[in-house]
């Protein structure tokens, strides 16, 4: 039996499971409740037996022993880490490769087409997951071994693709310098896509919180969030399409995390698609990758479960 983690910027899960099965008494624990990831953990181990072996998924890159978040406070070291929980072996993996290690465990009503297309399991897979930042994975195919590539591509510079995300880039340029495609492809970003296109607008828009701009999208009543939805699904196309490029990922695309579980009623399918594909002369490329939405809930948990130490890795 192992811990499984995942471990974001706004929330930790965690859950309890056998190498290759799906998690039980999973868990959800908010990150400003907690000083740190060993006091959430000891929480959340409070009344559970006694296990020595953990596997968990953070939201930032893993070079060497210390580990910082990219949209969180938490810092560690993961032997201290492992010595104050007193484990035998704890591993650290990004947690856009256990949403990609979970892939080839879902089944057919766990999976949201979005874009129709033809997937080929022999090739690049890539999972791409808006959340409190934003988080890139890729899956190859190893000789039929599953192996998880991170990325932190959600730092990349933010690309516009028409006159009105130029502007909403200028403007953020204005207040940021650099502007990674993260800043508006979240669940702040959607704060910020319209915020600024009522600025841009000369309106006035009180919106809080995410949830806001979804719910008034939901309704019709705000035409600022249901024009924040549209931007919002363009850009989300012509990233994963960027990143379909960069590796050909003809085994296809998925998109993954509660974020987007929570939209997928308001995401604006044809911009999406359009912005996917619409990458001039290689639009051939991506006319025939699939875009699916993974549904499964703690999917990060099932990755982490089903992790296996790669031949000569840790």
């Amino acid at each position: 039996m192992r811990l499984v983690g995942d471990i974001g910027g706004t929330n930790a899960r965690f859950g309890i499971a056998e190498p290759g099965n799906q998690p039980s008494n999973v868990r959800k624990l908010a990150i400003a409740q907690y000083p740190g990831l060993v006091e959430a953990v000891q929480d959340y181990l409070s009344g559970v037996p006694m296990l020595d072996e953990a596997v968990l998924a953070v939201a930032g890159p893993i070079v060497g022993d210390e580990v910082a978040f990219s949209n969180s406070a938490w810092r560690f070291s993961i032997e201290d880490v492992r010595i104050r929980l007193g484990l035998r072996r704890l591993v650290i993996i990004n947690d856009l490769v256990a949403h990609a290690l979970s892939v080839a465990s879902l089944s057919p009503d766990e999976i949201g087409a979005l874009k129709s297309g033809t997937r080929d399991p022999r090739q690049p897979v890539l999972v791409i997951g808006p959340g409190t930042g934003l988080g890139v994975a890729f899956l190859l195919n190893n000789a039929g071994t599953l192996v998880g590539v991170p990325s932190e591509a959600g730092h990349a510079t933010f690309a516009p693709t028409d006159r009105v995300q130029t502007e909403i880039l200028a403007r953020l340029q204005g207040q940021h310098g650099h502007v990674p495609v993260e800043r508006l492809l979240s669940g702040p970003g959607l704060l910020v896509i319209a915020r600024t296109l009522a600025e841009i607008n000369g309106q006035n828009i009180d919106v809080r919180d995410p949830r806001d701009v979804s719910a008034r999208a939901a309704t019709g009543e705000c035409a600022i969030c249901r024009e924040t939805m549209k931007i919002f699904s363009s850009i989300l196309g012509s990233t994963a399409g960027n990143l379909a490029l960069t590796l050909l990922t003809r085994g296809g695309v998925f998109i993954t995390g509660g974020l987007c579980r929570g939209l997928r009623p308001l995401l604006d399918r044809d911009k999406l698609t359009h912005a996917f594909i619409a990458k001039g002369p290689l639009r051939s490329h991506l006319e025939d990758i699939p875009i699916d939405q993974i549904l499964r809930p703690h999917a990060a948990l099932s990755g982490a479960a089903k992790y296996v130490k790669p031949s000569g890795g840790s």
